[in-house]
This record gives C-alpha cells, structure tokens and sequence, in this order.
C-alpha cells in the first residue's frame, strides 16, 4: 500500500513559553503559549513589533535556550535536548556573528569549517555571498554589511536543511540585500527550509511563502501574504467637483461598511469591499457625468496590516495559542 501521510514538518513548537526571571511581576514572559508549523521546502518570513518575541522564539527554535514549558522538534529532534544530532543539518545566523576580528575572512571560514560536518570548500561559501574578493581582509576591517554576509556565508557553509535567519539583511546596500534574496530564493527552490527575521516588510513580501506577526509574545496572525491583508479595509480615494450648479445637492452613494471621509473636496473611502464600492462610485459618477479626480484605488498593504497589530493591546494575563499551522 502507497503511504500518502504528509511528511513531517521541519520545524514544529507546540505550546512554547520563554520567561525571564522568577515568577510573578520580577520576572517576564518573552513568548507566550506560541504554536508554530513550518513544513519542508517552505519559507516562513517572522515579524513583529519591537520586544514581540521573535528572537527569544528564534533561539529556542535554534536550541539555544529551553523553553519554559512547551514542545519543540526541528527535522523531528529536540533542539535543546538533542543538540549534537542536530547541529550539523541546521544554519544558524545570528543578528551579530561575533567573529574574531584579528582573523581574515578565509581563516574564519576555515576555524568554522572545522567545527561543521560534510562543509563546502570555504572559497564557494564566500562566493554565494560575493565576498571572494574580500577573503584576505581582517574581519574587523569589514562593513556592516560585509559582515552579515560573512555570517550567511557561515550559516551556508554545512548545507544545512533547515536555516534560521535572524535580520539577515540588516546593513546590506540595495545591491547586496537583492543578491542575499537571490540567495535565499535559490536556498528554497533547492528544498531548503528557512525560517527568517525581518524589520523589511518588503523583506517578507519578496521572499516568504508564508509570514506570520508577533506582538507581545504571540502570533496573533498569519498565512500568505494576501491571506494577512485580506482582513484589512481597502482604501479609494478622489475629489469631486467643486460645487456649483447641479453638483450643489448631490450626495454620494450609499456605501455600507464603508468609512467615508471627506477634507474639503477630497474623499477617502476605506472599504473591506474594494471592487463593489469601486464599481458603485464609478456607476455613480458615469450617471451624473462627474469626473473623479485624481481616483486612486488599492488593497491594504501589508505595512498597514503591520501597523494594525502593532496598535492592538493585548491581555498579557490571558495565555492563547497561536494561530498558525502547515501550508495548505
């Protein structure tokens, strides 16, 4: 008989807590009951507000820390636990590498191929990042953003299946953040799973299959991109005619659920039915021959569904599970 179970995911929190401190008031919950699947092959963009968690979340995926309470498998092992087995299929890149700064950038690579079972040769690792050029240079006579691809390039260097990005993009020029994409959709097309970190909305927008939002220490929302903003008014905007003559009494269409704000002759309708009112107001204007000016019509964008839970309070005394599961 054909098995056709859907293999195990690659990375799989049931329950996870972090806390800080002891407990009651002195101490602090940086994650807070987090549910989270990430199935094989599949990128999963992080975000979150400042403080939501993402990094405490991160390092208890990476085996870093153990969680306060919950359950943990990353390609079916504990992180924690299960460290030695573990390491040498995962790519790990921190928000700062820490590399010492006397060495150049090849004897860094080689101390860390070292350390990493089945490494591709150093120079490669270095070219996937475009910093060939610069393997004779001293670490600590790198940019910024020289180091952060020297950290990908590290995180790179075992082949790993699943890799965890933290920031990887932080510091880059435009130039080097399109060729760290390039990268990382190369990293997925090869079957890679990648977890990363972003404050560039853009970031996840570009590269995730799947995103999800963090905000005091929960996902509070999550799936494709367009899955995230869909819950999220649209925006039309115009300006009608100055008033004179037979546009003195008229009055715009019933819209319902809409918002309708007006600032002189200006008109901002924010929607969560964008194409029936569009065609309403288009319908309405065609009859009364009215001119729209400057329409412009959009769905909500992903910064404005950010910015929505970014202003949501939450019961920080009411732990809940995240809402977030395996791709469909």
């Amino acid at each position: 008989m054909t098995n056709t179970s859907r293999p195990a995911p690659a990375v799989e929190a049931l329950g996870l807590r972090r806390r800080y401190g002891p407990a009651g008031d002195r101490g602090f919950d940086a994650v807070r009951g987090l549910d989270l699947t990430v199935r094989r092959g599949e990128l999963l963009a992080l975000l979150g507000t400042n403080g939501a968690g993402k990094t405490s979340t991160m390092e208890l995926l990476e085996g870093l820390a153990a969680p306060t309470a919950g359950r943990i498998r990353v390609l079916g092992l504990d992180p924690y636990r299960e460290r030695a087995a573990l390491r040498p299929r995962i790519g790990i890149m921190l928000q700062e590498g820490g590399f010492p700064g006397e060495l150049t950038v090849t004897e860094t690579g080689r101390a860390w191929a070292g350390l990493t079972t089945g490494a591709r040769p150093v120079p490669e690792a270095l070219e996937l990042v475009g910093l060939h050029h610069r393997r004779h240079v001293r670490v600590k006579q790198l940019s910024g953003g020289e180091r952060r691809r020297l950290d990908l390039a590290m995180a790179l260097l075992g082949r790993p299946e699943v890799v965890f990005l933290d920031e990887p993009s932080t510091g880059l020029d435009p130039e080097a953040r399109a060729a760290t994409w390039r990268l990382v959709r190369e990293l997925r097309e090869q079957g890679t799973t990648v977890l990363l970190t972003t404050h560039y909305l853009e970031e996840a927008e570009e590269l995730a299959d799947r995103l999800a939002i963090m905000h005091h220490g929960r996902i509070v929302t999550s799936g494709t991109v367009a899955e995230v903003i869909a819950g999220h008014p649209g925006r039309i905007g115009f300006e009608l005619p100055e008033r004179s003559g037979r546009y003195e009494s008229l009055a715009l269409p019933a819209l319902p659920g809409a918002e309708v704000t007006a600032v002189g002759r200006r008109i901002t309708v924010r929607t969560p039915a964008l194409q029936a009112d569009l065609t309403t107001l288009l319908g309405w204007a065609a009859r009364h021959r009215i001119a729209l000016g400057g329409l412009d019509a959009r769905s909500a964008s992903l910064e404005e569904a950010f910015l929505a839970v970014a202003a949501e309070p939450i019961d920080t005394s009411r732990p809940a599970p995240s809402p977030i599961g395996p791709a469909r």
